[in-house]
């Protein structure tokens, strides 16, 4: 994808990579994970997708790590995604945002975004999803798919069923999350998720979550279609 143009594309033109990584910046900090040190593991494996979680941060520590993970990732195609707040995607000049039930709105994320900016947004209900496909989200997430433990009171389990139920609710990309590994991940996909997000795979491996993150692209069936 890499940084967006001016005029935007439809979001049903979308074309994600199957492997959606997301970076939550307490649970790094907790097991003992330098930023820098771990974002740049995951773009030599391959990563061109990640998301920044930082629900503790104040806004000039949350500015200051997008810079680390911007370097990181500098010289490679990629796009960052700013969680929560449209205004840090703003000023990081990221141009992307992924938006929680709890979050900025879709439509008022997209004013503060530049034209073409990204905006993804958290699902976990079938009502939800019609909400985030009628306000014009790029992206929608799905989930928790399986139980997960990188929050503190996740929503219920909505299963590999509760993917093929979005899938059939909306065109737009597709991203299922919770508790995704590369042994399930084929199985996610084929369920309908156009992409898989994954935290606490690639978390728990630490040195290792290159080699995890190898093994979920091999896991996946690589990108070959156009979104619609």
């Amino acid at each position: 994808m890499g940084k967006a143009a001016r005029g935007r594309l439809p979001s049903r033109a979308l074309k994600l990579p199957r492997l959606y990584a997301i970076v939550d910046a307490a649970a790094l900090a907790k097991l003992g994970h330098e930023l820098g040190w771990f974002v740049s593991r995951l773009r030599e494996a391959g990563v061109t997708l990640l998301q920044y979680r930082d629900k503790r941060g104040t806004q000039a520590e949350i500015l200051r790590n997008a810079k680390i993970i911007e370097e990181a990732f500098r010289g490679t195609p990629h796009t960052l995604v700013m969680n929560d707040s449209p205004v840090l995607a703003m000023l990081s000049d990221w141009n992307a945002v992924h938006v929680g039930q709890g979050d900025a709105a879709i439509s008022e994320a997209r004013k503060i975004l530049q034209p073409g900016g990204i905006v993804g947004c958290s699902t976990h209900t079938e009502k939800q999803v019609k909400a985030a496909d009628a306000a014009g989200a790029d992206y929608i997430a799905i989930g928790p798919v399986f139980a997960t433990s990188t929050k503190a009171n996740p929503d219920p389990v909505v299963g590999l069923e509760g993917v093929q139920r979005a899938r059939m609710l909306t065109k737009r990309p597709l991203v299922a999350i919770g508790g995704i590994t590369p042994e399930n991940a084929a199985d996610v996909i084929a369920a309908g998720a156009d992409s898989v997000a994954v935290i606490g795979a690639l978390l728990s491996a630490g040195a290792d979550a290159g080699e995890v993150v190898r093994k979920f692209m091999k896991s996946m069936p690589a990108v070959t279609h156009t979104n619609g």
